[in-house]
This record gives C-alpha cells, sequence and structure tokens, in this order.
C-alpha cells in the first residue's frame, strides 16, 4: 500500500527534471497523474525546452510505476487550457486530491533596474501567474469532493533570499511564498494542506547547460555569489513533505535546503507517532 493510493495528483512542469520526478515518485506511491508541460523552448532561456516526446516519456514511466496517466500540452499561462487540461483529467481519472504547482522558467536578465521590461513580465506571468492559474484551475475539483487534499507550489531558494542578476525570477519566486500563504489560510477549513518548497541547485537542463554554468564561474571568479549549496539530483523529498499527513500541522510552510529535509521529516514523524 502507498501513500498515495487510489488519489489522483495534476503536476505541471511534468515532461522532465522536478515535474517528471515528483510525477513518478507519486505514481511509485499509488497515485494517478495528470502530467502538463508547454513542451516549448523559451527565447531568453538558456536551456532548450522539453519537448511532447519527453513528456511522453515522463507518462511511460508512470505508467512503468503503476500509474495512470493523462497528459496534455498546456502553457501555464493559459487558464481556459488549463482548466479543460484538469477537467479531462478527472473526468478520466474519477477525482483530484494533489496539485504540484512546478512549472517554471529560468532567465538571465542582467541587474535589475536595467531588466527588459518583456522579459519581466514573461517571468512573472509563468512562474507567479502560472503557478497562480495552476491552482485556480485545479482547486474546485480538490473542494467538490470535499475530503481535503495538499497543494505543493514550487518556489525556489530565490525566494527567501536575493541573487543578482536574477531579480525577475526572484521577485517571482517570493511571490509564489505569498501565494503559498493566502490559499493556506483560504483553503485551510477545508482540510487542504498548501505548502511551497524551496529547492536549490537541482541537476535538471534549466541548470545544467552551458550558458547558465558559464553565468556561474564568472559569478564565483568576482565574488558574487556565496560558494554553497549542492547539485541535487531529484526535489521528490520536499515535494512529498506537503503530502504527508503529518505536514498537517505543517499549512503555509516553505520547507528551505533540500539536504536537510529528512532530518526535518524524521522530527516531523516523531513527534506525530
Amino acid at each position: 500500500m502507498g501513500r498515495m493510493d487510489h488519489k489522483v495528483a495534476f503536476v505541471t512542469g511534468a515532461a522532465r527534471g522536478q515535474g517528471r520526478s515528483h510525477a513518478v515518485r507519486l505514481a511509485q506511491e499509488g497515485a494517478d497523474i495528470i502530467a502538463v508541460d508547454i513542451c516549448e523552448t523559451f527565447e531568453a532561456s538558456p536551456a532548450s525546452g522539453a519537448t511532447p516526446e519527453d513528456l511522453d516519456e515522463t507518462a511511460g514511466m508512470v505508467k512503468n510505476a503503476g500509474g495512470r496517466i493523462v497528459t496534455a500540452v498546456v502553457d501555464v499561462r493559459d487558464f481556459d487550457a488549463l482548466r479543460e487540461a484538469v477537467d479531462s483529467g478527472v473526468e478520466q481519472l474519477g477525482r483530484l486530491d494533489v496539485i504540484v504547482a512546478n512549472a517554471g522558467i529560468g532567465t538571465t536578465a542582467g541587474k535589475l533596474h536595467k531588466t527588459d521590461e518583456a522579459l519581466w513580465q514573461e517571468m512573472i506571468d509563468v512562474n507567479l501567474s502560472g503557478v497562480w492559474k495552476t491552482v485556480k484551475a485545479g482547486v474546485p475539483h480538490i473542494l467538490a469532493g470535499d475530503r481535503g487534499g495538499s497543494i505543493v507550489l514550487t518556489s525556489s531558494v530565490a525566494g527567501n533570499k536575493a541573487h543578482p542578476h536574477m531579480g525577475h525570477y526572484v521577485a517571482a519566486k517570493h511571490g509564489v511564498i505569498g501565494l503559498m500563504r493566502s490559499f493556506a489560510v483560504e483553503l485551510g477549513q477545508r482540510m487542504i494542506r498548501v505548502n511551497a518548497v524551496l529547492p536549490t541547485h537541482g541537476s535538471t537542463p534549466l541548470l545544467m547547460n552551458e550558458a547558465r554554468m558559464t553565468l556561474r564561474r564568472c559569478a564565483r571568479a568576482s565574488t558574487i555569489y556565496p560558494s554553497r549549496g549542492s547539485l541535487l539530483k531529484t526535489s521528490v523529498t520536499p515535494c512529498c513533505f506537503g503530502l504527508r499527513r503529518s505536514a498537517l500541522h505543517h499549512r503555509g510552510c516553505a520547507p528551505r535546503g533540500c539536504r536537510q529535509l529528512p532530518e526535518v521529516r524524521k522530527s516531523i514523524d516523531d513527534r506525530n507517532q
């Protein structure tokens, strides 16, 4: 028996990286998945975008883990398309219990006062408004089920601390924390937990590309960034934190530093045994 048996999770940005990792892990725990991704490359992104083939690969991995899956190519900026994808998934899978608003982009903008307005708006539209629209599209189904549920928003360590030359990203990820706290106080009475995870550097194409590594080397050489943090192969554990029953006592919280989370989780479990 898995922790997610007979439950359905809606995961955005699921074609690869953290989104794929979340979808597969949830399936391993017994969940069925509604998975969406834009499957496009953003012009200002140093990383190539996911492809429909990547999304198909995620679907295959979920099925191999024992889960059912409904996929759609959707831009999280398009609320109508998001709602249609969720509605279709719920119609096929029967319910919705979990939302993982994971989709996001990473672009380099230079100093904040010199950031191009179009680049700023794109970041806010995807990494902040897209998160809001994802929850907005999915939460009516969780409320309709009247069984409670869980919502996990992907912020970033940049949602808690500023970094230079990426102010538009920092602002969006700080905004995600505000969304998490607001949704938590509004939905908590219906037994819906809302948490955010703040991953550090993850070994995904969004970070592991030549342009990003060049910027990082230059930044270290000029002592712009502190040389802290480590690359993580997955951020499944922090995502699952928000889905544990013990997280009921931690609505509206944002675990930081993926490396520390197993110890945090053990401490919570020990207190609730």
